[in-house]
């Protein structure tokens, strides 16, 4: 049997391992429960997938399997992005939405990701009732299901396409005529959900591009479907050989995390372009409120944040925490390190693609690279370099581990240790500004490790520092 685990975004694993058609249907089935329990079986559940293998398949297994509960599916036509369906759920006014995603993992991996009626990821009291109610049934059928003609005929099931819609309401958050100024953009969704939805907004107006990786393929072109530096090479090459292009955009798996290229093909990291947006919207749009960022993301923002005078909120990693503040109208932005964000007036769900021509627009309107606007903003709030790392742990290091991390020392890389932060993982605040951050695996014997300071040389140190502190 397969024990049900829920991480910071869904439960994963690996097809035909433990990721299979009757895990599947249990996990489904306790959803549908866990619904029934807070009485919105009435309100229907959206249901969609990446372009994962089997993802249609699966999707339309879960739809069978809530049609036997009594739970009315919105079965979407074709892979559809994360951030989609949680605006789906909002517009509907659903129970919530289920997505068969693994975001950036590897192929062999598939997901289930559940969003309830407010439409952000499902908070930790969320998937502790739906774990228990799987684990529970673990041996035996505990479901049934109708068929997709059977659910049809009573009204448990209608096929939707949640595109236009969305593409609708992304044309009030983002200035496109300024992005039709900026020149020829180049695209990539990765062969994943972003196709249709990055080049559909610059087709409608004649925005000069070129994309590439814009077919479904459950291998993702040999390597995971994220959007970073090591992973986009071919990207990469496109934007250098290019010199008409004046920016590169890139979406994982299911368009809810970005990766940016400037004009001369260099990659930037994504802890920066939080920072920049930031400070962007805040000087362009006037717009009013604080800023959500994860413990293990750069404290660059705290600087913006500083420079205007609005608060900082420090969540443990993953975006729900985030997606709360949203609901709530606290924030002008919110921001992961592992490139998720979101604004305010927009979906409590990272979204890789407003990410992606949010930039667009900063960029045509402030008339600069991407570079030149973050040395801009160095000149103004100060120069912040971050790195992250995986330390792999042999069974004796990782028998000791809790005891080292709860026993930190009063100085590292000569330098006192001012805070310790425990939100989520350890994290050392030192009085020089630099921080180094701790954060075990739930999965793996692996330790992340963050690290940030003022210069290079300086988060080198830090690094090493924080790498004999674990290893050492």
């Amino acid at each position: 049997m397969t024990h049900i685990a829920f991480g910071t975004s869904g439960w994963r694993g690996i097809l035909c391992e433990d990721f299979t058609f009757d895990n599947v249907k249990i996990v489904i089935q306790a959803i549908a429960d866990h619904i029934a329990m807070n009485g919105e079986q009435g309100k229907g559940v959206v249901i969609g997938c990446d372009t994962r293998f089997m993802g249609g398949r699966f999707a339309q297994e879960a739809a069978q399997v809530l049609a036997g509960a009594g739970i009315k599916a919105f079965l979407c036509k074709r892979d559809v992005p994360t951030p989609v369906i949680s605006f789906e759920i909002l517009r509907r006014g659903a129970a919530g939405g289920i997505n068969f995603t693994a975001s950036h993992n590897p192929p062999e991996y598939n997901g289930v990701k559940y969003s309830p009626s407010w439409g952000g990821p499902a908070l930790p009291e969320t998937t502790r009732d739906i774990e228990r109610r799987a684990n529970e049934m673990q041996g035996g059928i505990c479901y049934k299901e109708l068929s997709v003609a059977e659910a049809g005929l009573r009204g448990l099931l209608e096929h939707i396409d949640p595109k236009e819609e969305y593409l609708k309401a992304l044309e009030s958050k983002v200035d496109f005529d300024a992005i039709a100024k900026l020149g020829k953009i180049a695209l990539n969704p990765l062969y994943g959900t972003g196709r249709g939805y990055l080049d559909a907004p610059l087709r409608h107006r004649n925005i000069p591009f070129v994309m590439i990786n814009d077919r479904p393929d459950p291998y993702f072109g040999g390597h995971p479907p994220e959007p970073s530096e090591s992973h986009i090479p071919d990207f990469i090459s496109l934007v250098q050989q290019d010199p008409e292009i004046k920016l590169g955009l890139s979406t994982d798996g299911d368009a809810d995390r970005f990766g940016i290229l400037d004009s001369d093909g260099s990659f930037i990291e994504p802890n920066y372009i939080i920072a920049l947006l930031l400070d962007y919207l805040i000087r362009s749009r006037k717009i009013e409120g604080g800023v959500a960022r994860s413990v293990a993301t750069s404290h660059l923002i705290d600087a913006v944040a500083r420079k205007h005078g609005v608060p900082v909120y420090e969540t443990p990693v993953g975006f729900k925490y985030i997606g709360e503040l949203i609901t709530q109208d606290k924030i002008v932005i919110g921001g992961e390190e592992s490139a998720g964000l979101t604004i305010k007036g927009h979906v409590p769900e990272k979204d890789g693609i407003l990410a992606c021509f949010l930039v667009a627009e900063m960029v045509a309107r402030e008339g600069k690279t991407v570079r030149e606007l973050l040395d801009k903003l160095y000149n103004e709030v100060g120069r912040v370099v971050t790195r992250r790392d995986n330390l792999s742990l042999s069974p004796q290091l990782e028998a000791a581990y809790s005891a080292k991390v709860n026993a930190v020392p009063a100085e590292v890389a000569d330098t006192k240790v001012k805070e310790v932060i425990r939100i989520d993982g350890t994290k050392l605040l030192l009085e020089d500004g630099s921080w180094m951050l701790f954060r075990k695996s739930g999965t793996e014997p692996v330790v992340r490790l963050y690290g940030e300071a003022s210069s290079n040389e300086r988060l080198a140190k830090v690094m090493e520092a924080g790498r004999k502190f674990i290893l050492g």
